[in-house]
């Protein structure tokens, strides 16, 4: 996380996020999601406290000095009355609410449990907030198509490998922008990326995906900023590796040229293409997608199970019963 996210955290925020860090091992990006969840929190306290003039807008509360007694006096129903400011004054959905009742409830863990800091955990049975089931957004194999014969820029071979990977192993945007020359086997035919938690998996990549990275590697330059890193920024020795938002920028626009902008895709979406093609087009197990996408639970995979028309269309012309059909009968009165 960068020094500045941490200038106006109370100095039991910063512990814990040291702490997440440090010992749970997250990545730098996890670190900066518990941070701006808890800091709206911090805020809210502050904000319902009274302790901020009335023309001050929320986004622009600072939290340095809010009290630790604020949270130590923190009530289940004040976590109620929290949830229902998230939703209607922020605007946050099923969703944002859940992640945040998560952060919320793993800081007090840390304070309660771990710190010592206070005496009592009054979210320990804060419910998540039920999130609706939506089915999520992603490209035909057509479209898929169309967008990777449609990649045209300044950096046409690394664009063109980007989304070649997104679409082909469905690895995530950090899993992506983390890679390593040295993480490319190709005699192997593997990546070695680091998903969640730095937990490591190796990758197997097809044809497409070999070319793609071989094409763009011949013509990578050499950096002495980053002299490992596989996707790098410019063309000139003192480029920098890829950030994630210079990958979605790239994306973006990509997909604009291609005619795709306006469904509301993004990089993450591509990583729900690459599932939905893998179990719909190559008859991936749902155990073998859940090792290949990275996911600790097989449940996490079994939304991709339900994408597929084609799918169910076949499930029903397979029954045993497909051809069954009426007996003829002799409809003459006796």
């Amino acid at each position: 996380m960068k020094a500045e996210y941490k200038k106006d955290c109370p100095q039991y925020l910063r512990d814990y996020l040291t702490y997440v860090r440090v010992i749970r091992n997250h990545t730098e990006l996890t670190e900066e999601q518990y941070y701006i969840d808890l800091r709206t929190f911090l805020r809210y306290l502050k904000y319902s406290h009274g302790d901020v003039p009335e023309d001050t807008p929320f986004d622009e509360i600072t939290i340095a000095d809010v009290p630790l007694s604020y949270l130590e006096n923190f009530t289940l129903m004040g976590a109620y009355e929290y949830m229902n400011f998230l939703m209607d004054v922020r605007g946050n959905d099923g969703a944002a609410r859940s992640r945040k009742t998560s952060s919320l409830r793993q800081f007090y863990e840390y304070l309660c449990s771990k710190a010592m800091l206070i005496s009592r955990n009054p979210v320990e049975q804060l419910e998540h907030p039920k999130a609706p089931q939506t089915l999520p957004k992603f490209l035909e194999l057509e479209q898929s198509e169309t967008l990777l014969s449609s990649i045209e820029s300044r950096n046409q071979k690394r664009d063109f490998c980007i989304i070649t990977l997104f679409l082909n192993c469905g690895m995530r945007l950090s899993e992506l922008v983390g890679l390593n020359l040295s993480d490319y086997s190709e005699s192997a035919r593997t990546l070695r990326v680091f998903g969640k938690g730095q937990k490591e998996r190796i990758i197997y990549i097809n044809d497409a995906c070999i070319s793609a990275l071989n094409d763009y590697i011949a013509v990578r330059p050499k950096s002495e900023l980053e002299p490992n890193a596989i996707f790098l920024s410019g063309t000139t020795n003192h480029n920098t590796r890829l950030s994630r938002r210079r990958v979605q920028r790239i994306v973006e626009d990509q997909l604009k040229r291609a005619g795709l902008g306006n469904l509301g895709l993004s990089t993450h979406k591509l990583r729900h293409t690459a599932a939905t093609l893998m179990y719909e087009y190559g008859g991936v197990d749902p155990m073998v997608l859940k090792d290949v996408l990275g996911h600790k639970s097989v449940a996490t995979t079994q939304i991709y199970t339900h994408l597929s028309d084609s799918d169910r269309r076949k499930a029903a012309e397979n029954s045993p019963l497909a051809n069954f059909k009426a007996p003829k009968h002799d409809d003459t009165d006796e």
